[in-house]
């Protein structure tokens, strides 16, 4: 046994002293046509996340990303000849590498840190698979664009799979059969923990982002964006925590090239005379000033 650990120790070391190959590819779907609620927010914290280990990528998108990937979920890395996907895993492989945002951590930090990601990912990425896949309403256009991409009868019998999966999920968590008044609840309460956790700091842990920052804004984002206007009854309630907020502008403004939007960060920071509602209520409601959802993408690749 020792001569086992210690050969996987040598192992772990040798991989985090191999070049990196550069640059990385990340692969997510369509994101005008195709990407629902909780992939985009995924592949925005993936994005934020390498953004801030300062690794350059680029994206890939593909109609059958979700397929592609190891884990059948999106995103998923190229790293030479490596895939690795969903947000810990990549995670966990660039750590191996010796790259960390949380190395500064003392461990009851690095355990509080875990417990965030957990409520992030209990909470916020069920809500969105309900809203997408249970809500009645919404859950035709979730059919329309998840199945955009495929031919008939094809995207039918895709759609049927996918929900089949999603409510096989959100019935053994104990989401299938909550009212949607009960899930804009525990959103609510997430939001609650969240804003308290951030209290004044810039970030979640201090001065300095970790993964649970970059985990957040793709949520926060994605759950606020006008791209999906079906989705307003959650963005009223997010809108109730300006810290909430400013910590997704402020990423957006240090990370992201993304015109408009840095300006708006910018005045938000700024301008103290107006009140952080009225300054998003103000940005909310002219979603035609702002660049296509898809322009988020810095570095975006199409072959």
């Amino acid at each position: 046994m020792p001569h086992v650990l210690l050969g996987d120790s040598i192992a772990v070391e040798l991989e985090a002293q191999e070049p990196w190959p550069q640059p990385i590819t990340l692969y997510q779907p369509y994101e005008v046509e195709q990407i629902l609620l909780p992939d985009n927010a995924n592949c925005l914290a993936v994005q934020a996340f390498l953004k801030m280990c300062q690794l350059d990528f680029q994206i890939e998108p593909r109609k059958n990303a979700e397929f592609m990937s190891p884990s059948g979920r999106v995103p998923f890395i190229k790293c030479g000849t490596k895939l690795i996907s969903e947000f810990d895993g990549i995670v966990a492989h660039i750590g191996s590498k010796g790259i960390s945002l949380s190395d500064h951590l003392d461990p009851d930090g690095k355990v509080d840190m875990r417990a965030y990601q957990s409520l992030v990912n209990n909470v916020f990425v069920n809500a969105e698979l309900y809203i997408c896949w249970v809500n009645p309403v919404i859950l035709n256009v979730t059919k329309q664009r998840h199945g955009s991409v495929y031919p008939w009868p094809l995207n039918h019998y895709l759609n049927w799979q996918k929900r089949r999966e999603v409510i096989k999920k959100l019935s053994i968590l104990g989401w299938y059969n909550k009212s949607l008044d009960e899930v804009f609840d525990d959103v609510k309460k997430c939001c609650i923990a969240l804003s308290e956790r951030l209290a004044d700091e810039e970030f979640f842990f201090g001065k300095e982002p970790t993964e649970v920052d970059a985990l957040v804004y793709g949520h926060i984002y994605t759950l606020t964006s006008p791209s999906f206007p079906y989705n307003e009854e959650v963005a009223a309630i997010i809108r109730q925590f300006p810290k909430l907020l400013e910590h997704m502008f402020r990423i957006e403004h240090r990370y992201f090239s993304f015109g408009i939007q840095n300006e708006i960060a910018e005045e938000f920071e700024i301008i103290e005379s107006v009140s952080k509602d009225t300054l998003w209520d103000g940005f909310r409601s002219q979603p035609e000033s702002l660049p296509p959802f898809s322009e988020h993408s810095f570095t975006l690749s199409i072959n």
